[in-house]
């Protein structure tokens, strides 16, 4: 019988730390009215101690979980926050904002190949290889660097003409959404700014299609690039009227362009 008070005793101080510090005491005062009509005083503050020595075990078993699902649910939080990762094209390293995964050389197929492939690529310094057979031999798609072609342009943009290409990828914490977005250079509402630039692409009669890429508004150069190899190419954007409507857009006016991050 008084194996089965105890087991109520113990689980009615388990729940008391769902409602509150006095259940305690108030269980203290029960057992000590219940048990001294037949127990002498020293066995009575006998149990006592026991009973208070075994409720400061589980006190302190239940803080240890509480403060381990606190840690597991603030884990579980920043891992549904998100992260995002985009290029960062002209530039060789992240805004303060972005932790830099690589740092890295453009590059993309090159402008006189029919079938080539659209994307331009972030190739890293440190290349691995797989099985290979060194020797453009047999029927392979190719890659090329990509140079700026920027010549008659204005302020940095000319001095830059015919030099390598760099990119940066960078990975943003605690956002969903990284989007690119033509003919801005600031971010909306709610959206944060990653970087801003000059809307760039293959040049218009080449066989080579491309993609539109947003080149950073300060770019840089590979060092030792500077040759005219004519690969992956890039170049400035312009609106052309038509189909597309001016205004708001002007005649051969160059596309700038603003990277945003949206938080969570």
């Amino acid at each position: 019988m008084l194996n089965f008070m105890l087991f109520v005793l113990i689980f009615a101080v388990v729940q008391s730390e769902e409602r509150n510090g006095s259940c305690k005491d108030m269980l203290q005062g029960y057992l000590t009215g219940q048990l001294s009509s037949a127990l002498g005083v020293y066995q009575v503050e006998a149990l006592r101690r026991e009973f208070k020595s075994f409720t400061g075990v589980i006190e302190k078993s239940m803080k240890a979980f509480e403060k381990n699902v606190e840690t597991k649910l603030r884990n579980v939080k920043n891992t549904s926050n998100g992260s995002a990762v985009y290029t960062r094209w002209g530039k060789k390293s992240c805004p303060k904002s972005a932790e830099l995964v690589l740092s890295g050389y453009a590059g993309g197929s090159h402008y006189t190949h029919i079938g080539a492939a659209v994307d331009a690529l972030c190739l890293p310094r440190n290349p691995e290889w797989g099985n290979y057979r060194d020797g453009t031999d047999g029927y392979k798609a190719y890659i090329f660097g990509t140079e700026y072609q920027t010549t008659g342009l204005f302020g940095k943009w000319h001095s830059l003409y015919e030099h390598d290409v760099p990119c940066a990828v960078c990975l943003v914490r605690s956002r969903s959404v990284v989007k690119m977005f033509p003919g801005r250079k600031t971010c909306d509402n709610g959206w944060k700014l990653e970087y801003n630039g000059y809307l760039m692409a293959g040049l218009h009669n080449h066989n080579a299609g491309t993609t539109y890429s947003c080149v950073d508004s300060d770019p840089e150069s590979l060092q030792g690039g500077h040759t005219a190899n004519n690969g992956h190419l890039f170049y400035m954007v312009e609106a052309r009227c038509g189909s597309l409507r001016c205004p708001p857009y002007v005649e051969g006016r160059e596309f700038v362009c603003v990277v945003c991050s949206l938080e969570n």
